[in-house]
């Protein structure tokens, strides 16, 4: 009974968790309508780093250490910078809906990356469900087609920054915390939202609405962050990470009512085809944890 109640408990808290990631991302696609690409990733970096640095303060976390320049933590680094960079290019440039199905391929680029630079085992039956999974990214893009936009790589490019970062993560020192990490995440996406601007236009000058879209990304998505750690401390890793997908629903919610984007049955077809294996290989990591449990 006791794991039931706690696996509804982090199941919720995974729902809202991708809520408010889907809302940050909302916020974001108002703010790049008009304003650089770059000034928002800088107004975003800043205001993380700042909430972060906080907590991680108040946590009693030194913001300066020798292991901050740990290789592992510096690939980490360059990983949320591209990922982050890459993933907000998505969303400022192509439908909502069809960056956050590209999105759901993270998870098996993840365990690609495991496999490829960890040595982890992969079965036959994981490994064609990764096949299976990325081909469904291209069912989205539909490269060589009149449907195909170039700005679709960004969010391709964004799940292999995301899934680097997170494979990398495995190698940090237990000394640096998750709070520590956080921080130093966002202050990575300072410097590349700079290098963008000279290549976008002037810098505008945020009007009363863009803080106030800045500061609701912020709430939102530092929100979704607390219930993203505490839905996988509290439940079954496997029984909660398949709410993870409920982020796709939001945002083909948010980009019919708010932004009038209506997705087209390739990228509904290809998200599905990307979350039926990434959910397969949930189910298949899952049934091989317990087969490896001895017998009480």
């Amino acid at each position: 009974m006791g794991h039931g109640v706690e696996n509804l408990r982090g199941s919720l808290l995974m729902v809202l968790a991708m809520a408010g990631f889907a809302i940050e991302d909302m916020c974001v696609k108002f703010l790049a309508g008009h304003m650089p690409v770059g000034e928002v990733l800088m107004l975003l970096g800043i205001g993380g780093t700042a909430i972060f640095a906080t907590l991680a303060l108040r946590k009693g976390d030194r913001l300066f250490s020798r292991d901050l320049l740990a290789p592992a933590v510096i690939g980490r680094n360059f990983g949320e910078l591209i990922g982050t960079l890459a993933f907000v290019c998505a969303v400022a440039f192509t439908p909502l809906a069809q960056a956050s199905a590209i999105l759901q391929a993270t998870p098996l680029a993840v365990t690609l990356g495991a496999a490829l630079f960890l040595g982890e085992h992969v079965g036959w039956r994981r490994w064609l469900a990764i096949g299976v999974g990325f081909a469904g990214v291209l069912i989205v893009i539909r490269p060589g087609t009149e449907g195909f936009s170039v700005l679709s790589l960004f969010a391709v490019v964004g799940v292999l920054g995301l899934a680097a970062r997170d494979v990398v993560t495995r190698r940090v020192p237990k000394s640096i915390t998750s709070m520590q990490l956080a921080t130093y995440g966002f202050a990575s996406v300072i410097p590349a939202g700079a290098m963008l601007i000279p290549f976008q236009g002037p810098v505008v000058m945020p009007s009363a609405f863009d803080l106030a879209s800045i500061a609701a990304a912020l709430i939102f998505g530092t929100a979704g962050y607390y219930a993203l750690i505490a839905a996988m401390r509290i439940g079954e890793v496997a029984v909660i990470t398949p709410f993870r997908y409920t982020r796709l629903i939001f945002a083909l919610i948010i980009g019919a009512t708010v932004f009038a984007e209506a997705p087209d049955r390739w990228t509904l077809i290809g998200g599905a085809v990307i979350v039926a294996s990434g959910l397969y290989t949930l189910a298949r990591q899952r049934r091989l944890a317990k087969a490896q449990v001895p017998a009480a």
